[in-house]
């Protein structure tokens, strides 16, 4: 039997053994999602909001042995995986209150003898391949506004990370047997799942190479697929920024949840009237993230969930350092047990350095001087990713100035490593296709369709 064997990252302690399900298993599921689809559908939306308002009770009552699981599976403090809890229900909650709006038919002006209108109706079965690194909101965002379309979700989660999706299991049984299912197979056996004709949508969320993949099996039937890829998002201090409120943001940006997010900061320009500045007041910053046990209340910097991203960040650094980059501080494995990599600043990087152009995915903030916007602005799109992109200025019309020519989903002024569930969630080039959030997060769940009536 297939099985996946959870290991504490902090320590290597075993955290549970789960059975993966079989090819029998993984079939009806496929087939009881296919049959629920059909009759929930057809239920009133009203209905569908308070079923799944009612289902997300489960994340209020079990909140802590969630957030525990979360910290125990990939190592994510316990402050902030009871923060993730917390922004999985407000994400859910504004997703449903905003369904009625967002699915609501469109009726076109009249025209004698004719009644014109636009329906957005489900797609059928949303296969969702969840990450690890936010292991609870990468989901949500998938899985409320596709049910809430009339839709049945199959979630496959990262082989990292597999209880949570029990817990999203658990959450949603109310909604009656093939609705919702988590399905736990290794990720080798994700690919039938992308290629199995009753799947109607697949959303992924992971590395380009793997969308690729996704996205190739989805084409060679001609499937629905969004797909959110990560980034290298940049930031920019400029000339005018409040350094003193910039410098820990943009770090904070850059360490939150050990650096693994698609959306932190990952590069910085600054100014150079700040740049030497910024320098001390990052390492500063830097020095008081506190390591350790991710259970622990007092700890801020938990371990990277994979111990291959010990070899990637450390060969990040080794590159930007022969490229004429100046070490702040850290740049190499912590010894001892647990996978850490210590907070690690980077200064004079050049632009080609593989820290500034391939995503490292850890606590690593590489920074170069700039002398102008003009200056900023290019460095920041030379860039094979465009998710998001922060300005630090006290200048409205300069963040404004600056949001139009920049290449990427989202554009902040004065904060970074966020996401705001009333706007689009999307990116540009190899960040990924589609949207999730907002009210436009509803389009990938459905399809539109017309009704074009001649009335006598």
């Amino acid at each position: 039997m297939e099985q996946l064997e959870l290991k504490n990252p902090f320590d290597g302690s075993p955290v549970a053994v789960v059975a993966c399900h079989t090819p029998a298993e993984v079939e009806a599921r496929i087939v009881a999602a296919r049959v629920a689809q059909r009759e929930w559908r057809n239920r009133p939306l009203e209905e569908r909001v308070s079923t799944i308002s009612n289902c997300l009770e489960y994340f209020r009552s079990e909140a802590e042995a969630v957030a525990r699981d979360t910290s125990r599976q990939m190592g994510k403090p316990i402050n902030e995986a009871r923060g993730e809890v917390k922004t999985l229900l407000a994400r859910a909650e504004y997703m449903l209150g905003i369904a009625p709006e967002a699915l609501a038919s469109e009726r076109l002006p009249a025209r004698p003898g004719f009644q014109l209108s636009i329906e957005h109706v489900p797609v059928g079965v949303v296969l969702d391949i969840a990450a690890w690194n936010y292991p609870l909101i990468v989901p949500v965002n998938v899985i409320v506004p596709a049910l809430v379309a009339g839709n049945a979700v199959l979630l496959k989660h990262s082989p990292l990370t597999p209880l949570c999706g029990a817990h999203f299991e658990h959450a949603f049984a109310k909604l009656g047997a093939g609705l919702f299912a988590n399905v736990i197979v290794p990720d080798a056996r994700a690919g039938a799942l992308v290629a199995d004709e009753r799947i109607d949508f697949v959303s992924f969320t992971g590395s380009v190479r793997t969308g690729r993949t996704v996205y190739e099996a989805a084409a060679q039937r001609l499937a629905g697929v969004g797909l959110e890829l990560g980034g290298k998002d940049p930031a920019y201090v400029a000339e005018d920024a409040d350094l003193d409120f910039a410098a820990p943001n943009v770090v904070e940006g850059a360490c939150y949840n050990a650096g693994q997010s698609c959306c932190a900061v990952e590069r910085a320009y600054v100014h150079g009237r700040h740049y030497e500045r910024f320098l001390v007041r990052a390492h500063a910053e830097m020095q008081k993230l506190v390591p350790g046990n991710p259970l622990d209340e007092q700890t801020t910097l938990g371990p990277l969930a994979r111990r291959e991203a010990l070899d990637l960040l450390e060969r990040h650094v080794s590159d930007a350092l022969a490229r004429g980059a100046r070490l702040v501080c850290g740049g190499i494995r912590t010894s001892g047990p647990g996978l850490f990599f210590p907070p690690t600043l980077l200064a004079d990087v050049p632009n080609d350095a593989l820290v500034m152009q391939e995503e490292s995915f850890g606590p690593i903030l590489p920074v170069a001087s700039v002398s102008s916007d003009e200056e900023a602005i290019a460095k920041m799109n030379d860039s094979r990713f465009g998710l998001t992109a922060s300005v630090w200025t006290r200048s409205s019309e300069r963040a404004d100035r600056i949001a139009r020519d920049l290449e990427a989903g989202t554009v902040y002024q004065n904060r970074c490593d966020y996401l705001e569930p009333a706007l689009p969630w999307t990116g540009l080039k190899q960040s990924g296709l589609g949207e999730t959030l907002s009210r436009h997060g509803f389009h990938s769940f459905t399809r539109r369709k017309s009704l074009h009536m001649r009335r006598s």
